[in-house]
């Protein structure tokens, strides 16, 4: 005769209390800022690069337009869309927050 006991942890945060609607952030809300976020990463590693090979030699690939137009463009791309998916409230929690 086996008995089963389901032993819960308690959580000393009481997070686990916190109902969806009182929830700062929504999923939605946190997959849009990883997005924000994976577009600023890209953005950076864009921006990087080598110098030049040759001690005090000058490398031109310094002034290329990845690396002086499309990284940083991406990057402030990404840090606009963040504040945007920080303020961003989903349809269905608006509904909920009006009742």
């Amino acid at each position: 005769m086996a008995l089963n006991f389901e032993i819960k942890e308690k959580d000393p945060q009481g997070l686990d209390r916190i109902k969806e609607k009182d929830r700062p952030f929504s999923k939605i809300n946190y997959y849009l800022m990883g997005g924000c976020l994976t577009l600023i990463v890209l953005g950076f590693i864009l921006m990087s690069g080598g110098g030049s090979t040759v001690e005090n030699g000058f490398n031109p690939e310094i002034f290329s337009t990845r690396r002086i137009v499309v990284g940083p463009l991406l990057s402030f791309l990404g840090f606009l869309f963040m504040a945007f998916a920080i303020i961003y409230t989903p349809s269905s929690r608006r509904k909920k927050t009006e009742d």
